[in-house]
Protein backbone atom coordinates (compact mmCIF):
# COMPACT_ATOMS: atom_id res chain seq x y z
CA UNK A 1 0.00 0.00 0.00
CA UNK A 2 1.03 3.62 -0.34
CA UNK A 3 1.84 5.58 2.81
CA UNK A 4 3.49 8.89 3.63
CA UNK A 5 6.57 8.06 5.70
CA UNK A 6 8.51 10.52 7.85
CA UNK A 7 12.12 9.63 7.04
CA UNK A 8 13.68 11.99 9.62
CA UNK A 9 12.48 14.91 11.76
CA UNK A 10 12.63 18.25 9.99
CA UNK A 11 11.19 19.95 6.94
CA UNK A 12 8.46 18.84 4.57
CA UNK A 13 11.06 17.30 2.25
CA UNK A 14 11.35 14.49 4.82
CA UNK A 15 7.82 13.29 4.01
CA UNK A 16 8.04 10.58 1.34
CA UNK A 17 5.25 8.69 -0.45
CA UNK A 18 6.41 5.06 -0.34
CA UNK A 19 5.15 1.51 -0.71
CA UNK A 20 4.91 -0.22 2.68
CA UNK A 21 3.27 -3.39 3.99
CA UNK A 22 -0.44 -3.29 4.72
CA UNK A 23 -0.95 -3.43 8.51
CA UNK A 24 -2.09 -6.61 10.23
CA UNK A 25 -4.89 -6.30 12.77
CA UNK A 26 -5.30 -8.08 16.10
CA UNK A 27 -8.31 -8.84 18.28
CA UNK A 28 -10.42 -5.74 18.92
CA UNK A 29 -9.20 -3.97 15.79
CA UNK A 30 -10.50 -3.22 12.32
CA UNK A 31 -8.68 -2.44 9.08
CA UNK A 32 -9.95 0.72 7.39
CA UNK A 33 -9.52 1.54 3.73
CA UNK A 34 -8.94 5.27 4.15
CA UNK A 35 -11.05 7.64 2.11
CA UNK A 36 -9.99 10.88 3.87
CA UNK A 37 -7.44 11.89 6.49
CA UNK A 38 -7.18 15.25 8.20
CA UNK A 39 -4.11 17.29 9.11
CA UNK A 40 -3.64 18.97 12.50
CA UNK A 41 -1.01 21.27 14.02
CA UNK A 42 0.34 18.30 16.01
CA UNK A 43 1.19 16.63 12.68
CA UNK A 44 3.54 19.42 11.63
CA UNK A 45 4.99 19.80 15.12
CA UNK A 46 5.70 16.08 15.27
CA UNK A 47 7.23 16.18 11.78
CA UNK A 48 9.60 18.85 13.09
CA UNK A 49 10.71 16.63 15.99
CA UNK A 50 8.43 18.26 18.55
CA UNK A 51 4.78 17.42 19.32
CA UNK A 52 4.72 13.75 20.20
CA UNK A 53 7.76 12.80 18.12
CA UNK A 54 9.56 11.61 21.25
CA UNK A 55 6.83 9.02 21.86
CA UNK A 56 6.98 7.45 18.39
CA UNK A 57 10.49 8.16 17.09
CA UNK A 58 11.59 4.53 17.36
CA UNK A 59 8.71 3.30 15.16
CA UNK A 60 9.52 2.11 11.63
CA UNK A 61 8.10 3.04 9.26
CA UNK A 62 7.08 6.23 11.05
CA UNK A 63 3.74 7.31 9.60
CA UNK A 64 2.10 10.50 10.84
CA UNK A 65 -1.61 11.19 11.12
CA UNK A 66 -4.40 10.24 13.51
CA UNK A 67 -7.69 11.32 11.87
CA UNK A 68 -9.28 8.92 9.41
CA UNK A 69 -12.58 8.19 7.74
CA UNK A 70 -13.10 5.17 5.53
CA UNK A 71 -14.56 1.73 4.99
CA UNK A 72 -13.95 -1.36 7.11
CA UNK A 73 -12.35 -4.08 4.95
CA UNK A 74 -11.41 -6.47 7.77
CA UNK A 75 -12.77 -6.76 11.31
CA UNK A 76 -11.72 -8.61 14.44
CA UNK A 77 -14.29 -6.92 16.65
CA UNK A 78 -18.06 -7.52 16.68
CA UNK A 79 -18.76 -3.77 16.86
CA UNK A 80 -18.09 -3.26 13.14
CA UNK A 81 -18.62 -5.36 10.04
CA UNK A 82 -16.93 -5.37 6.64
CA UNK A 83 -18.42 -2.53 4.60
CA UNK A 84 -19.18 -0.26 7.56
CA UNK A 85 -18.17 3.37 7.07
CA UNK A 86 -16.36 4.56 10.18
CA UNK A 87 -14.33 7.52 11.41
CA UNK A 88 -12.23 8.44 14.41
CA UNK A 89 -8.94 9.61 15.89
CA UNK A 90 -6.65 6.58 16.08
CA UNK A 91 -4.22 5.81 18.91
CA UNK A 92 -3.61 9.39 19.99
CA UNK A 93 -1.23 10.27 21.61
CA UNK A 94 0.55 7.19 20.21
CA UNK A 95 1.39 6.06 16.69
CA UNK A 96 -1.72 6.58 14.55
CA UNK A 97 -0.26 5.72 11.13
CA UNK A 98 -3.18 7.42 9.38
CA UNK A 99 -1.31 8.86 6.37
CA UNK A 100 -1.85 5.57 4.54
CA UNK A 101 -4.23 3.77 2.20
CA UNK A 102 -5.08 1.30 4.98
CA UNK A 103 -5.22 2.07 8.70
CA UNK A 104 -5.44 -0.41 11.60
CA UNK A 105 -7.58 0.98 14.40
CA UNK A 106 -9.05 -0.21 17.72
CA UNK A 107 -12.81 -0.54 17.24
CA UNK A 108 -13.26 1.14 20.63
CA UNK A 109 -11.92 4.41 19.18
CA UNK A 110 -14.29 4.63 16.20
CA UNK A 111 -17.88 5.52 15.40
CA UNK A 112 -20.08 4.89 12.39
CA UNK A 113 -19.91 7.74 9.89
CA UNK A 114 -23.30 9.45 9.52
CA UNK A 115 -24.72 8.95 6.05
CA UNK A 116 -25.48 12.65 5.60
CA UNK A 117 -21.81 13.71 5.60
CA UNK A 118 -18.85 12.95 3.34
CA UNK A 119 -15.69 11.13 4.36
CA UNK A 120 -13.85 14.45 4.08
CA UNK A 121 -16.27 16.08 6.53
CA UNK A 122 -16.01 13.11 8.88
CA UNK A 123 -12.21 13.16 8.89
CA UNK A 124 -12.33 16.91 9.55
CA UNK A 125 -14.41 16.31 12.69
CA UNK A 126 -12.19 13.98 14.68
CA UNK A 127 -9.19 15.31 16.65
CA UNK A 128 -10.50 18.88 16.67
CA UNK A 129 -13.99 17.84 17.72
CA UNK A 130 -12.69 15.48 20.40
CA UNK A 131 -10.46 18.27 21.71
CA UNK A 132 -13.33 20.75 21.85
CA UNK A 133 -15.72 18.20 23.42
CA UNK A 134 -13.24 17.00 26.03
CA UNK A 135 -12.32 20.59 26.94
CA UNK A 136 -15.82 22.07 27.06
CA UNK A 137 -17.80 19.12 28.38
CA UNK A 138 -15.58 16.50 30.01
CA UNK A 139 -13.32 19.00 31.79
CA UNK A 140 -14.85 22.50 32.05
CA UNK A 141 -18.45 21.26 32.13
CA UNK A 142 -19.72 24.39 30.38
CA UNK A 143 -23.35 25.11 31.28
CA UNK A 144 -26.24 26.97 29.70
CA UNK A 145 -26.04 30.70 30.40
CA UNK A 146 -22.28 30.83 30.89
CA UNK A 147 -20.08 33.16 28.86
CA UNK A 148 -17.32 31.48 26.86
CA UNK A 149 -14.30 32.86 24.98
CA UNK A 150 -12.83 30.75 22.15
CA UNK A 151 -9.43 31.88 20.89
CA UNK A 152 -8.55 31.30 17.22
CA UNK A 153 -12.22 30.66 16.57
CA UNK A 154 -11.71 30.30 12.81
CA UNK A 155 -9.13 27.52 13.23
CA UNK A 156 -9.59 23.76 13.43
CA UNK A 157 -10.41 23.32 17.12
CA UNK A 158 -11.85 26.82 17.45
CA UNK A 159 -14.51 26.61 14.75
CA UNK A 160 -15.86 23.35 16.22
CA UNK A 161 -15.62 24.63 19.81
CA UNK A 162 -17.80 27.65 18.94
CA UNK A 163 -20.52 25.35 17.63
CA UNK A 164 -20.39 22.98 20.62
CA UNK A 165 -20.44 25.86 23.12
CA UNK A 166 -23.48 27.36 21.42
CA UNK A 167 -25.23 23.98 21.46
CA UNK A 168 -24.57 23.80 25.21
CA UNK A 169 -26.41 27.11 25.60
CA UNK A 170 -23.43 29.36 26.29
CA UNK A 171 -22.93 32.93 25.10
CA UNK A 172 -19.87 32.66 22.87
CA UNK A 173 -17.25 35.21 21.84
CA UNK A 174 -14.59 34.17 19.33
CA UNK A 175 -11.25 35.74 18.42
CA UNK A 176 -9.70 35.81 14.96
CA UNK A 177 -8.33 38.29 12.46
CA UNK A 178 -10.77 40.90 11.19
CA UNK A 179 -11.05 39.19 7.80
CA UNK A 180 -12.50 36.07 9.45
CA UNK A 181 -15.05 37.95 11.57
CA UNK A 182 -18.02 37.02 9.39
CA UNK A 183 -16.94 33.36 9.34
CA UNK A 184 -16.79 33.24 13.16
CA UNK A 185 -20.17 34.95 13.55
CA UNK A 186 -21.58 32.61 10.93
CA UNK A 187 -20.66 29.67 13.16
CA UNK A 188 -23.09 31.05 15.73
CA UNK A 189 -20.75 33.15 17.87
CA UNK A 190 -22.52 36.00 19.66
CA UNK A 191 -19.51 38.30 19.51
CA UNK A 192 -16.12 38.68 17.85
CA UNK A 193 -12.77 40.14 18.91
CA UNK A 194 -10.06 41.07 16.40
CA UNK A 195 -6.98 39.65 18.09
CA UNK A 196 -4.66 42.12 16.35
CA UNK A 197 -3.75 44.85 18.83
CA UNK A 198 -6.71 44.25 21.12
CA UNK A 199 -6.45 45.83 24.59
CA UNK A 200 -7.17 42.84 26.79
CA UNK A 201 -6.43 44.83 29.93
CA UNK A 202 -9.44 47.05 29.23
CA UNK A 203 -11.80 44.11 28.76
CA UNK A 204 -13.96 43.21 31.78
CA UNK A 205 -13.43 39.93 33.63
CA UNK A 206 -16.60 38.37 32.30
CA UNK A 207 -15.83 34.90 30.95
CA UNK A 208 -16.72 31.74 32.84
CA UNK A 209 -14.56 29.66 30.52
CA UNK A 210 -11.72 30.41 28.09
CA UNK A 211 -10.40 27.89 25.56
CA UNK A 212 -6.86 28.89 24.61
CA UNK A 213 -5.74 27.27 21.38
CA UNK A 214 -2.74 29.58 20.90
CA UNK A 215 -0.58 29.46 24.04
CA UNK A 216 2.33 31.69 25.00
CA UNK A 217 1.40 35.24 25.98
CA UNK A 218 -2.20 34.51 25.06
CA UNK A 219 -2.59 32.65 28.36
CA UNK A 220 -1.80 35.82 30.31
CA UNK A 221 -4.26 37.83 28.19
CA UNK A 222 -6.90 35.22 28.92
CA UNK A 223 -6.36 35.61 32.67
CA UNK A 224 -7.23 39.30 32.33
CA UNK A 225 -10.75 38.51 31.12
CA UNK A 226 -11.68 35.37 33.08
CA UNK A 227 -13.95 35.95 36.05
CA UNK A 228 -13.08 34.72 39.52
CA UNK A 229 -14.06 31.08 39.77
CA UNK A 230 -13.73 30.65 36.02
CA UNK A 231 -11.59 28.18 34.07
CA UNK A 232 -8.91 28.42 31.38
CA UNK A 233 -7.90 25.34 29.43
CA UNK A 234 -4.82 25.58 27.21
CA UNK A 235 -4.33 23.19 24.30
CA UNK A 236 -1.02 23.78 22.46
CA UNK A 237 1.56 24.57 25.10
CA UNK A 238 0.02 23.78 28.44
CA UNK A 239 0.02 25.91 31.52
CA UNK A 240 3.24 25.56 33.45
CA UNK A 241 3.22 25.68 37.25
CA UNK A 242 4.01 29.40 37.33
CA UNK A 243 1.03 30.32 35.17
CA UNK A 244 -1.22 27.88 37.03
CA UNK A 245 -0.21 29.62 40.25
CA UNK A 246 -0.84 33.02 38.65
CA UNK A 247 -4.29 31.83 37.61
CA UNK A 248 -4.99 30.62 41.13
CA UNK A 249 -3.92 34.04 42.42
CA UNK A 250 -6.78 35.53 40.39
CA UNK A 251 -9.18 32.86 41.60
CA UNK A 252 -9.09 31.10 38.21
CA UNK A 253 -8.57 27.40 37.48
CA UNK A 254 -5.96 27.00 34.75
CA UNK A 255 -4.73 23.76 33.28
CA UNK A 256 -3.66 21.86 30.16
CA UNK A 257 -5.39 18.93 28.50
CA UNK A 258 -4.15 16.47 25.91
CA UNK A 259 -6.91 15.00 23.79
CA UNK A 260 -7.27 11.21 23.88
CA UNK A 261 -8.90 8.73 21.50
CA UNK A 262 -12.37 7.84 22.76
CA UNK A 263 -15.05 5.94 20.87
CA UNK A 264 -17.85 7.07 23.18
CA UNK A 265 -17.01 10.70 22.52
CA UNK A 266 -16.81 9.94 18.78
CA UNK A 267 -20.34 8.55 18.90
CA UNK A 268 -21.54 11.81 20.46
CA UNK A 269 -19.77 13.77 17.73
CA UNK A 270 -21.33 11.50 15.09
CA UNK A 271 -24.74 12.29 16.55
CA UNK A 272 -24.03 16.03 16.37
CA UNK A 273 -22.97 15.69 12.73
CA UNK A 274 -26.09 13.71 11.89
CA UNK A 275 -28.31 16.33 13.57
CA UNK A 276 -26.53 19.24 11.89
CA UNK A 277 -25.29 20.62 15.22
CA UNK A 278 -21.73 20.56 13.85
CA UNK A 279 -20.68 21.78 10.40
CA UNK A 280 -16.97 21.27 9.76
CA UNK A 281 -15.36 23.71 7.35
CA UNK A 282 -12.84 22.30 4.90
CA UNK A 283 -10.30 24.86 3.70
CA UNK A 284 -8.68 22.65 1.06
CA UNK A 285 -8.29 19.00 0.08
CA UNK A 286 -4.93 17.59 -1.08
CA UNK A 287 -3.85 14.32 -2.67
CA UNK A 288 -1.15 12.20 -1.03
CA UNK A 289 1.38 13.54 -3.53
CA UNK A 290 0.63 17.08 -2.24
CA UNK A 291 1.33 16.36 1.43
CA UNK A 292 4.33 18.69 1.55
CA UNK A 293 2.19 21.58 0.29
CA UNK A 294 -0.52 20.66 2.81
CA UNK A 295 1.95 20.76 5.72
CA UNK A 296 3.26 24.11 4.52
CA UNK A 297 -0.27 25.50 4.50
CA UNK A 298 -0.91 24.16 8.02
CA UNK A 299 2.21 25.90 9.26
CA UNK A 300 1.09 29.31 7.99
CA UNK A 301 -1.35 29.52 10.90
CA UNK A 302 -3.91 31.05 8.51
CA UNK A 303 -6.01 28.01 7.70
CA UNK A 304 -9.73 28.57 8.19
CA UNK A 305 -11.17 25.27 9.39
CA UNK A 306 -9.44 22.07 8.29
CA UNK A 307 -7.08 20.58 5.70
CA UNK A 308 -7.80 17.14 4.25
CA UNK A 309 -5.64 14.47 2.58
CA UNK A 310 -7.11 11.85 0.24
CA UNK A 311 -5.23 8.70 -0.82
Amino acid sequence: MKAIVLQAPGGTENLALLEVDRPNITSGEVLIQAKAISINPVDTKTRNGKGIYGRIKEESPLILGWDVSGTVVQSKDPKFQIGDEVFGMVNFPGHGRAYAQYVAAPASQLALKPQNITHEEAAATTLVALTAWQALVSNAKVQKGQKVLIHAASGGVGHIAVQIAKHLGATVVGTSSAKNRDFVLGLGADGHIDHNGYDWGAHPREFDFVLDTIGGENIDRSLEVTKEGGTIISIPTGLNEEVTARAAGKGVKGYFILVESNGGDMEQIASFLEQGVLRPHIFKTYGFDQVQEAHQQQETGRTVGKLILTP
